[in-house]
C-alpha cells in the first residue's frame, strides 16, 4: 500500500494512498470470518455459518467495512508519519478523493486539520488604554428611587379620578371573539399597569380615562403571530369593568429600607446601599464599555499582529455557516437565482471568506489568551449560568438547557464566556482595577 502524508502548514495536512486490491480482499477476508462467528442465517447453527455464505448474503456491506478498515489504517499510519496526535486533530478529517479504479484498487486523499499553534508574543502592549468608570451621585440617587418605587406596595388613591399612564387599573374583563367567550380571556380584580404593554396591544390605551366602576367594550384585535392560533389576527371585544385606581407609592428611603433591600446585611445603612448601587452602576457602565468599544479594537488588533496558520476545514465551516444565515433572509428569487447558477455562490463564499479568517483567527487567539492567563470556564458554571437566565424570564430552567444542548450550543456559550472573562480580566489589570 503507497502511502503519501505531507504538511501543507502547521494547521493542515494531506495524505494520500492507493489501496491495493490484494489489501482490500484480505481485509474482506479477516471481517466476513469476524462476521460469521456471530450472525444467524437460518438453515446454519450460530457461529458455524460458513465465510462464503456470509460473503454471498453480505457482499457490499463487507465490502464497504474492508475498504473502511483500510482508509483507517491509512490515517493512522499517516498521522504517525507526521507526528500528529488524535487530541490534535480538529473536526473529523474529510475526502478531497474517494475513487475506485477498475483493477480493484482505490485512490484515496485525505484531508486533516489540526491545533495552530499560537504564539502571543507581546500581547498585553496590545490592550488599549482604559478609561476608568465612575458612577455619578445623581445616577445613584436615580436607581435608588426606582428600587423604592419597584418595592413599594400596592395602595389605593385617596381621590377617584380618571384612569392614567402608570395607574394600576384594577378591573374585571372577559373577552368574546364572534361573540362567543374563549378560554384564559376572563378575570376579575385583575391589577392592570397602564403604560406596561403586557396585555394586547390597544388594550391599556382604551381603558385610559375610565372612571370608578365604569363598564366599557374593549375592541382590539390579537397579533397575527399570538401564541394561541385560533385567536392570532382576530377581533375581541373584552368587556371591561374598572372598580379601583391603584399606585405605587415609594418607600421612605432610610436605613429601614436598606435592611429591607439587602437582607444579607445585618448592619445595612443607606449609604452602604448607595455604596453598592454604584458599585453596580460602575460594573454596568465598564461592561457595556469593555463589550462595545475596546474589545473590538483590542480583537482587530491581535487579528492583525500575531499571525499562524488556520485549519481550511474550519474556515470552511465559518463561511458554510455565515451563507446559511445570509441565505434565509433572501427572497425567492434570489435564491432560485443562486441555485441556477453555482458561480454566484462561489462568489458570495469569495466575499464572506475574509471576515470568517478574522472570526476563526480571533477565536484560537481567544482561547491561546485564556490558557496564558489561566481563565476557565467550568461546564457547572455555564449550566448555573443559563438557570438563572432561565428563572429571570419566567421559563423552565430544565427545558432551556435541554433546547442549548440538543442544539448544539454550549460550547459556543462556554468560549463566549471565556472570551469575555479573560479580555475583561486585561482591561481591568491595564487600569489599574
Amino acid at each position: 500500500m503507497e502511502l503519501n502524508a505531507n504538511r501543507i502548514d502547521e494547521a493542515n495536512a494531506v495524505i494520500t494512498s492507493t489501496i491495493s486490491k490484494e489489501t482490500i480482499e484480505s481485509n474482506l477476508d479477516k471481517v466476513a470470518k469476524q462476521a460469521a462467528k456471530t450472525m444467524d442465517i437460518q438453515g446454519f447453527r450460530k457461529g458455524k455459518v460458513p465465510v462464503k455464505v456470509v460473503k454471498q448474503r453480505y457482499a457490499d456491506k463487507l465490502r464497504e467495512d474492508a475498504e473502511g478498515e483500510a482508509v483507517r489504517k491509512v490515517l493512522t499510519d499517516g498521522l504517525a508519519e507526521l507526528k500528529i496526535a488524535n487530541e490534535d486533530l480538529i473536526g473529523e478529517p474529510t475526502f478531497g478523493k474517494y475513487d475506485k479504479k477498475e483493477d480493484g484498487s482505490v485512490e484515496v486523499e485525505i484531508k486533516v486539520a489540526c491545533k495552530p499553534q499560537v504564539d502571543l508574543g507581546d500581547y498585553k502592549s496590545l490592550v488599549p488604554d482604559v478609561e476608568k468608570k465612575e458612577a455619578d451621585a445623581k445616577e445613584v440617587e436615580a436607581r435608588l428611587e426606582e428600587m423604592a418605587k419597584q418595592s413599594a406596595p400596592l395602595e389605593k388613591i385617596k381621590r377617584k379620578r380618571m384612569v392614567r399612564e402608570g395607574d394600576f387599573a384594577v378591573i374585571d374583563f372577559e373577552g368574546f371573539v364572534d361573540g362567543v367567550a374563549f378560554e384564559g380571556g376572563k378575570a376579575e380584580k385583575f391589577p392592570l399597569e397602564i403604560g406596561s404593554g403586557s396585555f394586547i396591544p390597544g388594550f391599556e390605551d382604551q381603558v385610559v380615562g375610565m372612571k370608578y366602576e365604569e363598564e366599557k367594550d374593549v375592541v382590539v384585535t390579537f397579533p397575527e403571530t399570538y401564541q394561541q392560533k385560533d385567536l392570532a389576527g382576530k377581533e375581541a371585544t373584552f368587556k371591561v369593568t374598572l372598580h379601583e385606581i391603584q399606585e405605587k407609592v415609594a418607600e421612605e428611603l432610610n436605613d429601614d429600607f436598606a435592611k429591607k433591600v439587602l437582607p444579607g446585611e445585618a448592619e445595612a445603612t443607606l449609604e452602604m446601599l448607595k455604596e453598592k448601587i454604584s458599585e453596580q452602576l460602575v460594573g454596568e457602565a465598564k461592561a457595556k464599555y469593555y463589550r462595545d468599544e475596546l474589545k473590538p479594537v483590542f480583537l482587530d488588533k491581535l487579528v492583525e499582529n500575531i499571525n499562524f496558520a488556520l485549519p481550511s476545514s474550519v474556515i470552511e465551516q465559518e463561511i458554510n455557516y455565515t451563507l446559511n444565515n445570509k441565505v434565509r433572509e433572501m427572497k425567492e428569487e434570489e435564491i432560485k437565482e443562486l441555485q441556477e447558477d453555482a458561480s454566484k455562490v462561489e462568489a458570495i463564499r469569495e466575499e464572506l471568506k475574509g471576515d470568517a479568517e478574522k472570526s476563526v483567527k480571533a477565536t484560537f487567539i481567544v482561547d491561546a489568551l485564556a490558557k496564558a492567563e489561566n481563565v476557565d470556564v467550568t461546564d457547572q458554571e455555564v449550566t448555573q449560568i443559563l438557570y438563572y437566565e432561565a428563572m429571570q424570564m419566567g421559563q423552565n430552567p430544565q427545558d432551556v438547557l435541554k433546547q442549548y444542548q440538543e442544539a448544539g450550543y454550549l460550547p459556543a456559550i462556554k468560549m463566549s464566556l471565556i472570551e469575555e472573562r479573560v479580555i475583561s480580566k486585561l482591561f481591568d489589570e491595564k487600569s489599574g482595577n
